[in-house]
């Protein structure tokens, strides 16, 4: 596996980790799928789902952050999918849109803090 040694294009450190979260497509009220985050910034989430994602789909997820005790709900756009394991697993990074102000600014805190 090659690494991108490349510029760092990313705006948020990112930290491996599992946290739960429900995503569907936005356009369709039921057909929610469970998944485990990989890793997360304050920009958005990698995560491993059962289907591919055409870029530009905007999922309605529902995440549950150990830093807080409601559940979060927020949009976020495909901006990859590709298959991992054939027909069955495939990383899906997913861009934040709508998270709440006071929300990012305690995810990228807990971020930071866990990768001190």
């Amino acid at each position: 596996m090659n690494m991108y040694s490349g510029p760092e294009r990313r705006k948020f450190s990112r930290m491996d980790a599992n946290f739960v979260v429900s995503y569907r497509i936005k356009e369709f009220p039921d057909g929610y799928d469970l998944t485990q985050t990989k890793n997360v910034s304050q920009g958005g989430i990698l995560l491993t789902t059962n289907k591919v994602f055409d870029k530009g789909t905007f999922l309605a997820m529902t995440i549950r952050f150990p830093l807080v005790p409601q559940k979060i709900e927020v949009t976020g756009e495909v901006i990859a999918s590709k298959e991992i394991v054939r027909d069955l697993i495939y990383e899906t990074r997913i861009k934040f849109l709508d998270l709440d102000e006071e929300f990012f600014q305690k995810l990228g805190e807990f971020i930071e803090e866990n990768l001190k």
